[in-house]
C-alpha cells in the first residue's frame, strides 16, 4: 500500500491543514492501493505564499543555474524510473512494459526537451531601436490528469521552472505516488525551497482555490474539457492566463486505395496504446466506402488479437482502464452503439473472457458508423473505434471536422495526396503516416480541445510575458 499523506510545501513534507482521507484504488484488482490525504484551501494559502516567496527570492537566477537546476532534476529523475513506472501500473492499470518506457521515459524527453529548447533561448529580442524581454509570469498552478502522469507533470514542470517561474502542482487524485515521487527527485536535486510545491487533492477543492486565488498568476491544466470550462470560470474574476489541453476525438482518414493490412494495424496501435486512454489516440476510422467492409475484418482481427491482462505483467497486452465510473462510461457508450445501431465488429459490453474481476474493457470496433452517432462524437477514453465510410475526399475532410475537438487528426496513404489534407484539418498536430509525438513539436488543441501549446521552446513561452521596453 502507498501512502500519500503529506503535501510539499516550501521545501518541506508537511501535514495536510483540514484534510480528509481517500483511497486511490488498483482498477486491475478493485482494491485500495494508494492512502491519500486530500488538501484544502488552507493548503493552497499556504503554497500560494512559499511559491510567491520564492519567485521573488530567486528572480534573479542566471540562465547558467536554471539549466544546472533542470540536468539535476533530469539526473535524480533518471535514478527513479522503476519507482515511477511501477506506480502509474498500479494506480492507473497501464501495462509496466509501456509504463517503464513510454510513460515514465515521457519525463526525461520533456527536461531533455526543455533544456535544449533554453540553451538557445534568446530573452531579449532587439525591434529596431527598441527591445523586447521575456521574462517569467511569476506564481502557475499546473494541474495534470490521470492518464498519462509523468508525461503531464514534466512537459508543463521542466519549462515552467526554467523561465523562472515557481509552480505549484496539483496531481489527479487517481495517480498521488508518482507526483509524490517526483517531488521527492525535486528534493534532491536541490530546487529552492518553494520553487516546487505539491498538493495532493481534487478538483473541487483544491483545483478551484488554485484557479481562483489572486496571487496565481497562470492556470496550466491538461483535463476533461468540461473540467477544463470549470477551471477557466474559477479563473476568469482574477483574469489570470489558463491554458488548457483537454478533450479529443482524433479523426484517422485512410486515404481511397490504401492497403488497409499497412495502414490500420498503426492506427489501432496508436487507440489500444494506454488501453484507449489518451486524448489525441485516432478514435474515429475514415475509410472509403469502397473498403469499409474489408476495413472492419482487418480491425477485427486486430482488436480480436490484441490480450486483456494483468499491468504488473511484461508484455503488449493492454490493462483496464483506471476506475469504475470509467468503466461504466464506456459500458455505457458502447451498448449505446449497439442501440443506434451501428455494426459490432468485435468486442462489445461487460469484461473479456476469462477476466472476473478488474475494469478491463473488450477490444471494440463499430462499423457503418454516422458521424451523428453518440459513439463518434463523444470522448469514449477506452480501447472502442468506430469506422465512418466517406465518398469523396470532400466528405472526409468534411467528417474529420465535424468535431467540438481539434487535437490530433491522422492521415494514413501516399504522402503528396495526404499533404493536400493538412491544411485543412482543424487540429494541433496533423500526423502523415505517423503517430509519435515530437517533444520539440508545439502540443495542443483547437477549439474545445484547448489553447495554447506545450512542448519545447513553445512550451518555454507559454510561461513567459512578453515587456516592450522602448527607448532607454
Amino acid at each position: 500500500m502507498y501512502s500519500c499523506k503529506q503535501n510539499y510545501i516550501n521545501g518541506q513534507w508537511v501535514d495536510s491543514e483540514g484534510g480528509r482521507a481517500f483511497q486511490s484504488i488498483n482498477p486491475a484488482t478493485e482494491e485500495a492501493c494508494t492512502d491519500v490525504i486530500l488538501g484544502t484551501k488552507a493548503d493552497v494559502e499556504k503554497a500560494v505564499a512559499a511559491a510567491r516567496a520564492a519567485f521573488d527570492a530567486n528572480y534573479g537566477m542566471s540562465k547558467d543555474d536554471r539549466l544546472a537546476m533542470l540536468q539535476r532534476i533530469a539526473g535524480e529523475y533518471q535514478k527513479r524510473i522503476p519507482d515511477i513506472a511501477k506506480a502509474i501500473s498500479t494506480e492507473m492499470g497501464c501495462p509496466i512494459s509501456l509504463s517503464s518506457t513510454a510513460q515514465a521515459g515521457s519525463g526525461m524527453g520533456h527536461f531533455g526537451a526543455a533544456i535544449e529548447a533554453y540553451k538557445g533561448f534568446e530573452l531579449v529580442e532587439q525591434v529596431g531601436k527598441n527591445k523586447v524581454l521575456l521574462e517569467p509570469i511569476g506564481v502557475v498552478a499546473l494541474i495534470t490528469p490521470w492518464n498519462w502522469p509523468m508525461n503531464q507533470i514534466c512537459a508543463k514542470v521542466a519549462p515552467a521552472l526554467a523561465a523562472g517561474n515557481a509552480v505549484i502542482l496539483k496531481p489527479s487524485e487517481e495517480t498521488p505516488t508518482s507526483a509524490q515521487i517526483f517531488a521527492e527527485i525535486l528534493d534532491a536535486a536541490g530546487v529552492s525551497a518553494g520553487l516546487f510545491n505539491l498538493i495532493q487533492g481534487d478538483g473541487p477543492e483544491v483545483g478551484e482555490a488554485l484557479a481562483a486565488h489572486d496571487d496565481i498568476d497562470m492556470v496550466s491544466f491538461t483535463g476533461s474539457t468540461r473540467a477544463g470550462v470549470l477551471v477557466a470560470k474559477a479563473a476568469a474574476d482574477s483574469v489570470k492566463r489558463v491554458h488548457q489541453e483537454l478533450g479529443g476525438k482524433s479523426p484517422a482518414i485512410v486515404l481511397e486505395g490504401t492497403p488497409l493490412d499497412v495502414a490500420l494495424p498503426g492506427v489501432l496501435g496508436g487507440l489500444m496504446m494506454n488501453s484507449g486512454q489518451s486524448c489525441v489516440a485516432p478514435t474515429r476510422i475514415l475509410v472509403h466506402e469502397s473498403q469499409h467492409d474489408e476495413a472492419l475484418k482487418t480491425i477485427a482481427g486486430v482488436m480480436n488479437a490484441k490480450k486483456v491482462g494483468d499491468p504488473m505483467q511484461e508484455g503488449d497486452h493492454i490493462g483496464p482502464v483506471v476506475n469504475r465510473s470509467q468503466f461504466e462510461k464506456i459500458q455505457g457508450l458502447i451498448q449505446d452503439g449497439i442501440d443506434s445501431g451501428a455494426t459490432l465488429a468485435c468486442g462489445g459490453t461487460g469484461r473479456p473472457d476469462g477476466i472476473e474481476k478488474g475494469f478491463f474493457v473488450k477490444p471494440t470496433c463499430f462499423g457503418n458508423v454516422s458521424n451523428d452517432m453518440r459513439i463518434a462524437r463523444e470522448e469514449i477514453f477506452g480501447p472502442v473505434v468506430v469506422v465512418i465510410p466517406y465518398k469523396d475526399d470532400e466528405e472526409a475532410i468534411r467528417i474529420a471536422n465535424d468535431t467540438p475537438y481539434g487535437l490530433g487528426a491522422y492521415i494514413a496513404g501516399n504522402p503528396e495526396h495526404a499533404n493536400k489534407f493538412v491544411p485543412r484539418l482543424r487540429a494541433g498536430t496533423v500526423y502523415v503516416n505517423s503517430g509519435g509525438l515530437d517533444f520539440n513539436c508545439p502540443f495542443g488543441g483547437y477549439k474545445k480541445s484547448g489553447n495554447g501549446r506545450e512542448f519545447g521552446k513553445f512550451g518555454l513561452e507559454e510561461f513567459m510575458e512578453k515587456k516592450s521596453v522602448v527607448g532607454g
